[in-house]
């Protein structure tokens, strides 16, 4: 079926789900290492704390991507049942999270809100490849990014303009600052509100045709498992070798999420958060040496999320620039790809040497990464599927992202920066040189196809 070339604002309104997203995944990405480590977590604890994450999203997504191909209403569609569920459990665990008592509990949530969160996302990607001519595909997965970095740097930056409104950063040991709370709260609001967006402003097309497609639905109900092993067994080589450059490109995005806080309060801002056991609260003098320590590492928290939003921005105007780029041209995004992970890589390693003023700049050259992250792989990638496959390719190109997080998560971090040193900032070099590779590794990509789509125009 030939499909019709969408308009701007088109593609706009069935990508804005994505600011709600994204909101979840910037409170989750910036502040959930803040709430594990003020619930008590130590710093080489907090990777494993995070592999709800990867697990959740290794589970879900392939799942979801499979019900979703599999899945046809008149008035709802195919994805957009699932964008509303996993909107309403999203939103529901973002406003409960900063008010958990205990760390299991935090963590708990986290199981919940990324699960849910991958229930939203997955169809969001398929809908892109559902909805766009092959022409028009770079233009909407980097729509999608633009709208990414949108939210990363609002909802980064929350906690901080909550603070500016005189909303206190300080709070009792084991309790998250109001500022923190609020943030999580405005989260949860635009995450369903952004969905529903979407959801009333975009339509889907049917199957083409709607009897085979219940044939091929009923014949097929009983081989879910089959089904999944057997796409995985006859993958695409190009989607393969996308699968190298997705594990050093996650791993290192992983190590951020879950150690910049600590790193980056401790090594940059010179402000580790106290060890409420070493103090005696009944004595005024050391539970007031504990108050300020507390306060000046919730407030550098809020600088550390404030600057990590920088890579949002940044990432929104690559994104910007590609989308009126790719309206009218194609583009190597092979090379496009490869200079972006490449100028991220070096981004982390320069965090060893910042100021608190200049960290910033560090997380500009981070953004370029991650707005080709959320673009590039997925245009080259659908460029060499079977379209009727979408959701549950989708789905398992997740596997590329989420194993390495796994692997990061169940020590790999703690190991390779282990081999530089004792100091947390050394997490950040890893992630750097990570990424660099995962740069180098885009010369895997040969595909014509996939680097440069050749379609009519």
């Amino acid at each position: 079926m030939k499909k019709q070339k969408l308009s701007f604002w088109e593609i706009w309104n069935m990508s804005f789900g994505f600011l709600g997203i994204q909101f979840g995944f910037a409170l989750q990405g910036g502040f959930m290492s803040r709430i594990f480590q003020t619930l008590g977590a130590e710093q080489g604890d907090i990777p494993m704390l995070w592999i709800a994450a990867p697990l959740t999203g290794l589970l879900v997504q392939p799942i979801i991507g499979y019900m979703s191909d599999r899945t046809w209403n008149p008035r709802w569609g195919r994805r957009r049942p699932y964008f509303l569920v996993g909107a309403i459990l999203s939103s529901l665990a973002l406003f409960f999270v900063p008010h958990s008592p205990m760390l299991w509990v935090a963590a708990g949530f986290l199981w919940i809100l990324d699960a849910s969160i991958n229930i939203s996302m997955e169809p969001f990607r398929a809908l892109v490849a559902d909805k766009l001519d092959e022409s028009q595909r770079s233009n909407g997965f980097v729509m999608q990014a633009l709208i990414i970095g949108i939210g990363t740097w609002i909802a980064s930056n929350l906690p901080w303009m909550i603070s500016q409104l005189g909303v206190s950063n300080a709070a009792e040991p084991g309790v998250l600052p109001m500022s923190v709370k609020i943030a999580f709260a405005i989260g949860a609001f635009v995450f369903i509100a952004s969905v529903l967006y979407t959801i009333f402003t975009t339509t889907e097309y049917p199957p083409e045709d709607m009897e085979a497609f219940e044939r091929e639905k009923r014949e097929t109900k009983n081989t879910f498992i089959s089904d999944i092993l057997g796409n995985i067994g006859s993958m695409p080589l190009t989607m393969k070798k996308l699968g190298v450059i997705q594990f050093f490109s996650w791993f290192a995005f992983f190590t951020m999420w879950s150690l910049a806080n600590p790193a980056l309060t401790e090594h940059v801002f010179h402000t580790p958060i106290p060890i409420a056991s070493e103090f005696d609260m009944t004595i005024v003098a050391q539970a007031d040496a504990f108050n300020i320590a507390n306060t000046a590492f919730q407030e550098s928290s809020n600088l550390v999320g404030s600057a990590m939003g920088v890579y949002g921005l940044s990432s929104m105007v690559f994104a910007l620039v590609l989308v009126f780029y790719t309206r009218k041209r194609n583009i190597n995004r092979k090379y496009v790809h490869m200079i972006s992970l490449i100028l991220g890589g070096f981004g982390f390693i320069m965090m060893h040497y910042t100021s608190p003023e200049n960290l910033k700049y560090c997380f500009v050259l981070i953004g370029f990464a991650w707005g080709s992250i959320l673009s590039m792989p997925y245009a080259m990638l659908s460029s060499s599927v079977d379209p009727k496959k979408m959701g549950v390719i989708m789905g398992i190109f997740n596997m590329f992202i989420v194993i390495p997080q796994i692997i990061a998560a169940l020590g790999g971090i703690n190991f390779v920066s282990g081999l530089l040193g004792d100091e947390a900032i050394n997490a950040m070099t890893v992630a750097g040189i990570s990424l660099i590779i995962a740069g180098l590794s885009t010369f895997l990509i040969t595909n014509k196809n996939a680097i440069s789509y050749q379609g009519d125009e």
